[in-house]
């Protein structure tokens, strides 16, 4: 029986806030209003996208991007090799590229990638894409 990693759900973030806005924070934690300060951040974000949710579709819409995540393994990009075409990859959210694809396979079928969010990949795709990544 093989064992895989389970795959990361999230993408750690780092920010630096003011002694004040930190100390609203802990004080609503304090009483009750969130669990921790994880819980606050995430709930402010959330937020924020909810209020610009009507700007953010069309903006997906316009830019023709995939929302969600998105797994490309070497026998789909084969099959895209075979077939003569070329990928033009948009995603807002996550891309992974699987473990099993080459440098040389990626350069071969993957004509541009554009990520917002998270691109997951071995260090050489990762170069081998590099100048076809914005």
């Amino acid at each position: 029986m093989e064992l895989r990693p389970k795959p990361q759900e999230s993408e750690k973030i780092t920010i630096n806030l003011g002694f004040v806005d930190l100390g609203h924070i802990d004080l609503m934690v304090q009483e009750g209003f969130y669990a921790n300060r994880t819980d606050f951040i995430r709930t402010a974000i959330r937020n924020q996208i909810d209020r610009h949710a009507e700007v953010v579709q069309r903006s997906v819409a316009r830019k023709t991007l995939d929302l969600g995540l998105r797994r490309y393994d070497r026998a789909e990009l084969e099959r895209a090799r075979a077939a003569g075409e070329m990928l033009h990859i948009n995603v807002l959210g996550l891309v992974t590229i699987a473990p099993d694809v080459t440098a040389e396979l990626a350069r071969a079928t993957i004509a541009s990638i554009a990520v917002l969010g998270a691109f997951h990949a071995s260090q050489a795709v990762r170069t081998a894409l590099a100048d076809r990544t914005h």
